[in-house]
C-alpha cells in the first residue's frame, strides 16, 4: 500500500501515532470448523423450515449443531457470511432431493444439476412446468427485520471534551460498486466483493491513521454514490444497463450493510459522525433503502446523525465551511456553485470556504470557480470489461478524505492508494 497526504496552509509536521488504530480482536472459532459438516447441518435446518430462515439465526443455530453453543461476534459473523455466499446452492440442493428423476437425468447427460433453474416434465396425462422458488423481497425484508430485532444495539453515548483546535474529517469512499466483477484475465486486475470490502476498510483506517495527530471534533462520512453495482434482480442498473456481477443482489445488499455498520462503529469512537447519503445511477432505489436501513440501525445512537433523504444534492456546514455533495450524474459541473448558493442560502451567507465533492467519474478532476471549489473523487473499485474495452482504465485507485479547519477551510487532502 502507498499513502499520500498534502498539507496546505497550516504547515504542520507531526508524528503519526498508530496506537489509536489498535484493537484487541476476539478469537475466531470459525477457522476450526469443518465447512462440509457446517454446510450439511445448515441444509438440514433450512429444509426443516422450507428455506425460510434468517441468515443470522441460521448461522447461530448451525454453529450450535457443530458444537459452538455461545459464539462470539466474530465467529457468528464469519458463519453468517458463509451462509450469505452459499445459501443459494444450499436451497438448490434441497430442491434436488425432491426431484430425484431430474438428478438422474442431468447426471446421465452431463449437465450440472445445481445449474437447472426450471424444467418441463411431460408425462402420459400431464405436462408439468417446474421452477425453482426464488428468494423474494418479502424474504429479504423479513431477514433484515429479524436481524434488527436480534441485534438492536443501544450504543453508549460518548461524551466529548470541547476542543479549541478541532477539525472536520471528511471520509468519502466513492463508487465502491459492491457486486461488480472484474477478472485479471481480461482487464488486468481482479475486483469482487471481498476486495471491495477490504479496500474500503483499509482506506478508512488509513485516513484515520494519517490524521491521528490532528484533533478531530466531527466526521462527515459520505455514503451512497454507487455503493451497490446493480439495482435489479436481473443484474442491471436502475436504468436497465446490464453489468458484470458477482454475488446475488440480496447478498450484496447485506454485505454493504455490514460494511457501513463496521465503518460507523469505528468512526464514532473518534468523533461524532454526520452521515450524508447521495443517491446514484447504479443503485438509485436499493442505495436509498440501504441508507434508510443504516439510519434505522443507529436510531438509538446519540453520536451519529443522518441525512438520508433522496435529494440529489446535500449540504453540510462546519464553521466557516460549506460542503456540498452530489453523485455527479445529474446537474452540470459548472452549475453546481450556483445551485449550492440557491439551495443553501443561509449557510452560503455564513461561510467563506465552499466546496462541492462529486463522484461518478472514477477519476480526479478539480476546478476552482468563483467562491466554490468543485472536486471529483477517485474510487477504490476495479475496471470491468466495458471500461477496459473502451480504455477507461489505469487511473489511481484510492479512498480519499479531507481535513477542514473551522476557520481556514480545507487544509489537507488524504489519499489512501491501492
Amino acid at each position: 500500500m502507498y499513502y499520500s497526504i498534502n498539507f496546505y496552509t497550516l504547515g504542520k509536521s507531526e508524528t503519526i501515532n498508530n496506537s489509536q488504530m489498535t484493537n484487541e480482536k476476539e478469537e475466531n472459532l470459525w477457522i476450526n470448523i469443518d465447512r462440509n459438516s457446517f454446510k450439511e447441518q445448515a441444509i438440514k435446518l433450512l429444509d426443516s423450515k422450507n428455506g425460510k430462515y434468517a441468515n443470522r439465526t441460521l448461522a447461530r443455530d448451525t454453529l450450535k449443531k457443530v458444537g459452538i453453543e455461545d459464539p462470539n461476534y466474530t465467529t457468528l459473523e464469519s458463519a453468517r457470511y458463509y451462509i450469505l455466499y452459499h445459501k443459494t446452492s444450499m436451497l438448490s440442493s434441497i430442491a434436488l432431493t425432491k426431484h430425484p428423476l431430474l438428478k438422474e437425468e442431468t447426471e446421465k447427460i452431463g449437465i450440472p444439476t445445481d445449474k437447472v433453474r426450471h424444467y418441463w416434465h411431460k408425462g402420459q396425462n400431464f405436462s408439468i412446468f417446474v421452477k425453482n422458488e426464488q428468494i423474494s423481497y418479502e424474504d429479504i425484508r423479513e431477514d433484515l427485520i429479524s436481524e434488527l430485532k436480534q441485534f438492536a444495539p443501544k450504543y453508549p453515548k460518548f461524551k466529548r471534551k470541547q476542543s479549541n483546535d478541532g477539525h472536520l474529517l471528511v471520509i468519502d469512499p466513492a463508487d465502491v460498486h459492491i457486486g461488480k466483477l472484474c477478472e485479471a484475465f481480461e482487464t488486468g486486475e481482479d475486483y469482487n466483493n471481498q476486495i471491495a470490502v477490504t479496500r474500503v476498510m483499509d482506506g478508512v483506517k488509513g485516513i484515520l491513521d494519517k490524521t491521528s495527530s490532528f484533533k478531530i471534533d466531527k466526521i462527515l462520512f459520505i455514503g451512497g454514490n454507487d455503493i451497490l453495482h446493480i439495482d435489479t434482480p436481473n443484474r442491471k442498473t436502475t436504468s436497465g444497463t446490464p453489468q458484470d456481477t458477482t454475488g446475488m443482489w440480496y447478498s450484496n445488499f447485506l454485505i454493504a450493510k455490514k460494511l457501513y455498520i463496521d465503518i460507523l462503529e469505528l468512526l464514532m469512537t473518534i468523533a461524532d459522525v454526520h452521515f450524508t447519503f447521495n443517491p446514484s445511477n447504479h443503485d438509485y432505489t436499493n442505495g436509498f433503502f440501504l441508507a434508510d436501513v443504516i439510519s434505522s440501525w443507529f436510531n438509538k445512537c446519540k453520536n451519529i446523525e443522518f441525512d438520508v433523504s433522496i435529494a440529489h444534492r446535500k449540504g453540510f456546514k462546519y464553521g466557516n465551511n460549506l460542503i456540498g455533495t452530489t453523485h455527479g450524474d445529474g446537474a452540470k459541473v459548472q452549475d453546481l456553485p450556483l445551485l449550492l448558493a440557491q439551495e443553501f442560502p443561509n449557510w452560503w451567507s455564513e461561510t467563506k470556504h465552499r466546496y462541492v465533492y462529486t463522484h461518478h467519474l472514477h477519476h480526479k478532476v478539480a476546478k476552482d470557480y468563483v467562491g466554490v471549489t468543485v472536486e471529483s473523487l477517485r474510487t477504490p473499485c476495479g475496471t470491468d470489461s466495458w471500461h477496459h474495452r473502451n480504455g477507461y482504465q489505469h487511473n489511481p485507485k484510492a479512498v480519499e478524505g479531507f481535513l477542514h479547519h473551522p476557520i481556514h477551510g480545507q487544509i489537507a487532502r488524504i489519499t489512501h492508494l491501492f
